[in-house]
């Protein structure tokens, strides 16, 4: 009996890391066989999750229409999306929202290699939304104590073979910027509880 294949859990992560996840592999030799990128903290993510700002959309396309978008985290660091005619329902939210808005975001990550040798890391949206501040604080929370945990796994004695693979491509990364990045997001929750902070308009 054929297996469905399942959707790959998307993983939350701060844009941070996110940029610096330049290696990507497969798992088989499969033409269908799902690509990940490899999280500098060692763990693999076929799809993420992230709820930011979205601080600016345009229309980069050419000949058709192509939007990029760029959403901003609590630590000022971008995720940059893409979407075209092949993600429809992205590319028209990115169209339609007027920035500054808070949305969350499902996606693919992307990578392309620069003329210079650089690798850029990208989202290609599978859906975004609207949401709310509390979202994007419960977000925030989440995502710092997912990362927490992985720079303790990646600290472990006893590596899996994701962050043995990490401490073999990044070499030059160290965790604890993440961890520290992490324990800033949450504070610049604390922060901001006090303020008074314009909403973005609806």
């Amino acid at each position: 009996m054929a297996s469905t294949p399942t959707r790959e859990v998307a993983r939350r992560v701060f844009a941070r890391e996110f940029n610096d996840a330049s290696f990507t592999f497969k798992e088989s030799d499969d033409e269908r066989a799902p690509v990940y990128v490899l999280l500098p903290t060692g763990q693999r993510a076929n799809r993420i999750f992230v709820v930011g700002t979205l601080t600016e959309t345009e229309d980069v396309g050419e000949d058709s229409e192509y939007w990029q978008g760029r959403v901003v985290d609590p630590n000022g660091d971008t995720f940059f999306m893409y979407a075209g005619q092949y993600q429809p329902d992205a590319a028209s939210m990115l169209r339609e929202l007027e920035p500054p808005a808070y949305v969350a975001v499902v996606g693919k990550p992307r990578t392309y290699e620069t003329d210079e040798g650089d690798v850029n890391v990208s989202v290609r949206p599978e859906s975004i939304t609207r949401v709310d501040e509390s979202t994007r604080d419960r977000w925030v929370v989440e995502t710092a104590e997912r990362t927490l945990e992985r720079v303790k796994a990646f600290d472990s004695e006893e590596p899996d073979e994701y962050v043995e693979m990490a401490r073999e491509e990044y070499p030059d990364l160290s965790p604890e910027t993440y961890k520290r990045g992490a324990v800033e997001a949450i504070e610049s929750l604390d922060g901001t509880a006090n303020e008074e902070q314009p909403e973005p308009s609806a």
